[in-house]
């Protein structure tokens, strides 16, 4: 089998920057014995990638053929739009001239990325996999990003309708995510709920990393670990300082936050808690040191914006943290809640209630027995539900179902 796959962000466990979902799926094609070629944008990949606007090599089996399109999480809304449009319109003249595949599989966000993979079903007469890693437009409506009725918005509309009809499959990575898209009339058996995946083996209990404690001053300390963006659409900038000035007033000075990203957002939150020794920025850290890091946390959180749309999250931090071993305070309402809740991984807070994350972070440092116990919960349910190549078998097995039925 012959697969075309397209993301924009396509990146390799060395890549500094971006999610390795789409790295992980296509090697587990390559060891199924498939032939993949990935279409992608340079922005993740090495700087030789960049060198040229449309470059080719292979990674790890995968051929990968990159187009030069830039992309920062500080960017604009304005900047990222013109940069999935430069994707949109490049990646859709170079998928054309792509060896005939058996089926195109394009996943996004951003929706853009639909139009390159609809342009090749339609043209080479090809099955289509369309994937859903955000409920796009309706994600950047509510980010403000785009305005609901302005032009873009209704042009958006119309491609995810166009995706989700010509689609023979539609996979989804949360439940919400998957009833949002039948929310758009796509019928149920279309619809594959395939979420984002722990890896067992870079991210597993174990003790704190001694030289991670040294290097960051958290030796002695009960520290409540954030890693990932800190943009906009994550609550780190907002909830955090309130949390940390009241365990700060009650004398905690034995509880530390160790907030690890990049993002946006970053200088408001460093300028929220100046002068707050509790918190510590550590900005952006060499991508090998995550898991040591989030190894040397006690408590880990997963936080996003006061934006209903953003419930309906399925976030690698997430899996990672599960995987870990360490007890999970999350602030949404959606799917994650559910999981830490029923399965006693962790603990749910409102979002954007500063007391309610100290009142959490100060029973879980103050109750040892607790926090194993959501611990040993967070690692099972990493292990049974959510494990790397549980999620990537689902992939492999429904692109090589779909492969030869035109949709």
């Amino acid at each position: 089998m012959r697969v075309l796959y397209i993301y924009q962000f396509f990146a390799t466990p060395e890549s500094s920057l971006g999610l390795t979902r789409s790295y992980e799926f296509a090697k587990a094609l390559v060891e199924a014995g498939h032939e993949v070629v990935v279409l992608t944008s340079s922005s993740n990949l090495p700087a030789s990638y960049a060198e040229r606007f449309f470059s080719r090599g292979e990674i790890d089996g995968i051929e990968v053929r990159s187009i030069r399109v830039g992309y920062s999480n500080y960017m604009g809304h304005l900047r990222r739009i013109l940069s999935f449009a430069a994707f949109m319109l490049s990646s859709a003249c170079a998928a054309l001239r792509v060896p005939r595949p058996d089926v195109v599989f394009a996943s996004s966000t951003p929706i853009t990325v639909a139009l390159p993979g609809l342009a090749v079903a339609n043209v080479k007469n090809v099955p289509f996999v369309f994937e859903v890693q955000d409920l796009w437009p309706e994600a950047a409506i509510q980010m403000g990003a785009i305005r609901r009725s302005g032009p873009i918005a209704v042009l958006a509309r119309r491609l995810e309708r166009a995706a989700y009809q010509r689609a023979a499959a539609v996979v989804a990575v949360s439940p919400g995510m998957a009833q949002g898209v039948a929310a758009q009339g796509t019928p149920p058996a279309k619809i594959h709920m395939i979420p984002n995946f722990s890896d067992l083996e870079l991210f597993h209990p174990g003790r704190k990393d001694s030289a991670i404690s040294k290097r960051y001053g958290l030796a002695g300390k009960f520290v409540v670990g954030y890693t990932g963006a800190i943009g906009p659409s994550n609550a780190v900038h907002e909830q955090v300082p309130q949390a940390a000035r009241i365990l700060k007033e009650r004398g905690r000075e034995d509880i530390v936050f160790a907030i690890a990203g990049d993002g946006k957002s970053l200088p408001a939150l460093r300028e929220m808690t100046a002068g707050l020794d509790n918190v510590i920025t550590l900005g952006r850290i060499p991508k090998l040191e995550v898991p040591r890091l989030i190894h040397t946390a006690d408590v880990l959180l997963v936080l996003f914006a006061d934006v209903p749309i953003l419930a309906t999250n399925s976030p690698n931090k997430f899996f990672d943290a599960l995987a870990s071993g360490r007890p999970v305070i999350v602030n949404q309402p959606g799917w994650t809640r559910e999981l830490v809740e029923d399965s006693g991984a962790g603990v749910y807070v409102p979002v954007g209630d500063g007391k309610a994350l100290a009142d959490a972070i100060e029973v879980l440092a103050d109750d040892h027995d607790r926090r194993m116990a959501m611990g040993r919960a967070a690692r099972t349910l990493a292990e049974e539900c959510f494990g790397r190549d549980l999620q990537a078998e689902r992939i492999v097995e429904l692109l090589e179902g779909t492969a030869g039925a035109v949709g």
